[in-house]
């Protein structure tokens, strides 16, 4: 069994100016539709001190897209965020959609778009806070440089990569919102692997925990395969082991697996999309700089 070290995740960064709707506009306009996002900071704020709701909020902010409202045009890579001040520290403004975006400035405004996951990265370690959709109907939030700090933290550790060889397997028991967690995962990987299979498992050093198996990885996508697995077991809550492991289709440990495991079906990849001009700052190899 092997689990593959992780490639830091350079940002993706597309960049834009619109005209944006005056606040009275959008507001006597027909309803937006809730992102994934503003529901998962709903339920959060809907159940103060619940932590299942507050780390469902931080995973979903990892994985989203979200709009960084910037004071004035990119130059090449280099952007400079807008900031605010509260509570004594600094904030970025960020939107889960262009429609939030437009309904905080009233205004054209410059603004570049990126996940919360290499937003994080960028910003961890920097002294600023997150304010998400200030001065929106949405909700709204700030998070401060110490949760921003964490969060950056949390998604930085890539799996420890090691050969370990399963000396018995058995049924998974795990709680049914880490194995949905999972589930959860794996669909987003369409075209990265073809099956998984979790099953309860004993090491040949008599440690015991759980082992995720998957075949039809490409090596180039185990380590995002691997990544996206602990965090979904991390941002469970749950102090628990699963490892990541690949496997040939035909290796003997899959038979045994097809006996006690759980088996998942990642869906076939969509048919490719036309080919469409990147837009400028979008180049994974070329992350913005801060300024």
């Amino acid at each position: 069994m092997a689990q593959y070290r992780v490639v830091e995740e350079k940002p993706v960064v597309r960049r834009g100016a619109f005209a944006g709707a005056s606040r009275r506009d959008c507001r006597g306009s027909a309803p937006v539709t809730r992102t994934l996002l503003e529901q998962a900071l709903a339920a959060m704020q809907a159940a103060p001190g619940d932590e299942a709701a507050r780390l469902a909020f931080f995973a979903t902010l990892a994985d989203s897209e979200v709009m960084l409202l910037l004071t004035g045009e990119a130059e090449g890579d280099r952007i400079e965020p807008e900031l605010i001040e509260a509570d004594g520290a600094r904030f970025v403004l960020i939107f889960g959609s262009e429609e939030r975006l437009t309904e905080f400035t009233g205004a054209p405004a410059h603004y570049a778009t990126l996940s919360g996951r290499a937003l994080a990265g960028m910003l961890g370690g920097e002294g600023l806070g997150l304010a998400l959709n200030p001065g929106t109907e949405a909700g709204a939030v700030l998070l401060g440089p110490d949760e921003l700090g964490w969060l950056a933290e949390t998604l930085a550790p890539a799996p420890d990569e090691s050969r370990a060889l399963p000396r018995s397997l058995h049924a998974p028991d795990l709680p049914q919102e880490v194995v949905a967690a999972v589930d959860a995962r794996l669909a987003k990987a369409a075209g990265l692997a073809r099956a998984a299979w979790l099953a309860g498992v004993t090491w040949a050093d008599d440690s015991a925990g759980h082992l995720l198996a998957i075949t039809g990885a490409p090596k180039a996508a185990q380590p995002a395969l691997a990544r996206a697995i602990s965090e979904a077991v991390l941002f469970s809550g749950r102090d628990l082991r699963v490892d990541v492991g690949f496997f040939a289709p035909d290796d003997p440990v899959i038979a045994r697996l097809e006996r006690v495991a759980l088996r998942f079906d990642l869906p076939e990849p969509e048919t490719p999309a036309a080919s469409v001009r990147p837009a400028p700052g979008s180049d994974p190899e070329k992350p913005p700089i801060l300024r």
